[in-house]
This record gives C-alpha cells, sequence and structure tokens, in this order.
C-alpha cells in the first residue's frame, strides 16, 4: 500500500509583502532627496555645421541641507544650462561646482536650504544579494523605483576619458536612459552606489559607481572644484613581456607599458624617460597596464619623487621621476 503525504505550500505572502513594503518604505522616505536634471547642450549639426541646443536630462540626489547635488559627470558635460525639478515640483537653476570625469561623478549646487539629504553607507560592507534600490528619471519619466539585488562587487568600467574607473557595483535593478546620476540605495535607504551606466544587449548588466568612491571624490569636488591627479607626462600601450625578458629581469608581470612618447614640457620632471621603455613597476609595485598606473598615480604622488622599474633594451634599469598634476 502506497502511503501518500499532504502538502501543504508555504504562504510566502508575508515575505513578499514584506519585500513591498521595504521598497515602498524607501521610495517614501527619499522621494523629496531626488531630483530630475534638465540640462541643454551645445552641439555642432553634422550636416548644416551650426551650433544648436539640443535637451538632455538625468538624476541628481541631495547630499546636503544646503543644496549640493550628487550625479553623473556623462550628465552635465558639455551643459550650456542646467535646471533641477524637485520632487514637489519646484524648479531652479543649479550652478557646476566640479565634476571627474575619471569616475563619472559631478557635484551640483543650488541656491535652496533646509533640504532633506540622503546619506551614504559604506560599500565595503556589501555582499551580493543583498536588496538594491535604484530611484530616478528614466526616459524622463519623473521619479521611477526600480527594485533588484547587488549582482556583484568590485567591477571595473571605463569612463569617457579612457580611465578605469574600479570598485563599480553590478546590480540587476532595472536601469534606463535617464537613470544617470540616480541613487543606488539598501532596504535603510543609504546609498550605496550613484547608477552610471547599462550594457546595451546585456539583459539585467548595470552598474553603480560605489558610495565609498563616490563620497570621496564628491568631498573634493565640493572642497576644490576637482580632484587633482598626477601625472607622468607620457603616451603609452601594454605590451606583452617575452618568457625569457620576464625571467633574466626577475619579473612576476608578463606584461608592461610601453612608453612610445615623452612630453617633455608637461608638468612633470620625466628627462630620465625615453621613448621605447617599457614600464614595469612603480616604486616596487608591478605595472601590467596603463591601467595600473592611472591607479597608482595618486595625488599623494603629485610632487613626490618615485622610482619607476623600466625594461631598456631588455636590461632592467630603475629610474625617479618626479610627477606633475594632471591638468
Amino acid at each position: 500500500m502506497i502511503q501518500t503525504i499532504a502538502f501543504n505550500p508555504i504562504d510566502d505572502s508575508s515575505l513578499a509583502d514584506s519585500y513591498s513594503r521595504s521598497v515602498s518604505s524607501v521610495a517614501g522616505r527619499t522621494a523629496s532627496s531626488v531630483v530630475h536634471i534638465l540640462v541643454e547642450k551645445e552641439v555642432v549639426n553634422r550636416n548644416t555645421r551650426e551650433k544648436q541646443r539640443v535637451p538632455g536630462s538625468g538624476t541628481g540626489f541631495i547630499i546636503s541641507s544646503d543644496g549640493y547635488i550628487v550625479t553623473n559627470n556623462h550628465v552635465i558635460e558639455d551643459a550650456v544650462s542646467i535646471r533641477v525639478m524637485m520632487n514637489n515640483g519646484l524648479e531652479t537653476r543649479a550652478d557646476l561646482r566640479g565634476r571627474d570625469p575619471s569616475t563619472d561623478i559631478a557635484v551640483l549646487k543650488i541656491h535652496e536650504y533646509g533640504l532633506r539629504a540622503l546619506q551614504f553607507a559604506d560599500s565595503k560592507l556589501l555582499v551580493p544579494g543583498q536588496i538594491a534600490i535604484a530611484i530616478g528619471n528614466p526616459m524622463g519619466l519623473q521619479f521611477t523605483v526600480t527594485a533588484g539585488v547587488v549582482s556583484a562587487l568590485g567591477r571595473s568600467l571605463r569612463a569617457s576619458n579612457g580611465r578605469l574607473i574600479d570598485d563599480v557595483i553590478q546590480t540587476d535593478a532595472a536601469l534606463n536612459p535617464g537613470n544617470s546620476g540616480g541613487p543606488l540605495l539598501n532596504s535603510a535607504g543609504l546609498v550605496i552606489g550613484v547608477n552610471t551606466a547599462i550594457i546595451n544587449g546585456g539583459q539585467g548588466l548595470c552598474f553603480a559607481v560605489s558610495s565609498n568612491l563616490a563620497a570621496s571624490v564628491a568631498g573634493k569636488l565640493i572642497m576644490e572644484g576637482k580632484v587633482r591627479r598626477a601625472y607622468l607626462g607620457i603616451a603609452g600601450n601594454n605590451v606583452q613581456l617575452t618568457g625569457r625578458m620576464s625571467a633574466s629581469n626577475r619579473l612576476t608581470n608578463k606584461t608592461g607599458v610601453y612608453v612610445s612618447e615623452v612630453l617633455r614640457d608637461a608638468p612633470a620632471i620625466n628627462d630620465s624617460i625615453e621613448v621605447g621603455d617599457i614600464i614595469v613597476a612603480f616604486n616596487e609595485i608591478p605595472v601590467s597596464a596603463m591601467d595600473d598606473l592611472h591607479s597608482l598615480l595618486s595625488t599623494e604622488m603629485i610632487g613626490e619623487y618615485v622610482t619607476l622599474t623600466v625594461l631598456r633594451k631588455g636590461y632592467r634599469t630603475e629610474i625617479r621621476v618626479l610627477p606633475g598634476e594632471s591638468q
């Protein structure tokens, strides 16, 4: 005789309700801090060669009660006018405080006070799978909420100026053009990232600059109007090292940076660098690609002598250079 066991499906409606309440609660608490950014950019018509103004839009969020707003650099880049529309319908002019193409972060200032600001979370505490809530203005539709999870951490993304943005969050919270610059929030309503990019053709592949990086850059833009970075005054490209070159020079890296041009009038003392050198280390830290150099040329390196390890005519050589400040 076959015994049958009754199966009672678990009622997960309470879990769904809890999730819904969490998302709607965050949206309600943060709505007044998320703004719609309206820009006009001047472009040259390819056919007539005449300049014309074209509209654009994006998203931003308030980070201080006196009107500082974070958004993406690509939202306001080349804008001749910037206006901000608040969630209550108030529209006001915005001034550009500073922008950083290397991280796609920009800071605006509006002359309004007593505003409700969003707070940054510590993105080092993020784990894949936790709730991620995106708020923005996709396709010009003001204030839209989407939700998903943190899909992955520590991604890298190429900025418009060629530099690599490190510490990028991948999420499946739906993003569309117009979401750029909006906040990616956790279930407590804290900012864990700044929504920045969508991979065309990649279903569910969306990215945000981590809150720790965004907060650091925003602070520098507010204080100085820019992010200072060191500069060697060279042009180069990544090259493969032969096995013999790596072995005979006791190198762990298999690639390096080939110096194709040295700018002698650059704001750096670089006379010791020669065209044809292959940079393989920076202050004894292995360098395998231009991206490695970019990450090592931080603010602290400006005006400080550093040691480059290069391969010159196949032989390992150490040289001293004084990085200047990137203009």
